[in-house]
């Protein structure tokens, strides 16, 4: 155990509380508690570059802490209407069909290297400011249903397109063993 997963199992603890916020109708808290884990997240991965914190344990936990925080808070979000159903299921759905897939890659004993994609960062990325605005607008009760209809059809579109790419890398790497 070194700093930065401290760093990161912090953030992990924060997708309880920052789901509670939500529920609790806190929003101008749970936007902080959000931000708080942003934060957290570009600092364990600083602190781990800049000072050779890098660890196995720590290249589980990163994703997984982000994973964990951005699915709540759509399940959130979308349980309370403030996020469409169709969205909340496209993201959760394209998430476990990832995670699947590696783990039945790994049974099959063809496993597939886990890194992410451009597409997927780029997925990330839309996911959050999504996440952010939806929370931010709530805590501030301002409502700007154009951007937030924007938002929602940009995140479908980035969501829906990482997916299908991750699925055909699967397809690929199970057909033949390599990617593309």
């Amino acid at each position: 155990m070194n700093l930065p997963n401290f760093i990161t199992i912090g953030r992990i603890l924060l997708v309880p509380i920052t789901v509670w916020l939500i529920i609790s109708g806190e929003f101008s808290l749970a936007f902080f508690a959000f931000v708080a884990a942003g934060i957290s997240d570009g600092v364990d991965g600083f602190i781990a570059r800049r000072f050779d914190q890098r660890s196995e344990l720590g290249a589980y936990l990163d994703p997984i802490a982000d994973k964990a925080l951005l699915v709540s808070i759509y399940v959130s979000l979308g349980l309370l209407k403030f996020l469409p159903a169709w969205l909340v299921i496209l993201v959760v759905t394209r998430d476990v069909l990832i995670v699947g897939a590696v783990v039945l890659a790994w049974v099959v004993n063809k496993p597939i290297p886990v890194a992410p994609s451009m597409a997927s960062k780029i997925n990330t990325v839309g996911q959050i400011v999504l996440a952010g605005l939806v929370l931010g607008l709530l805590g501030l009760e301002i409502s700007l249903k154009p951007l937030l209809f924007t938002g929602f059809a940009l995140v479908a579109i980035l969501t829906f397109g990482s997916g299908a790419l991750y699925m055909r890398a699967w397809l690929l790497h199970m057909a033949n063993g390599k990617q593309e």
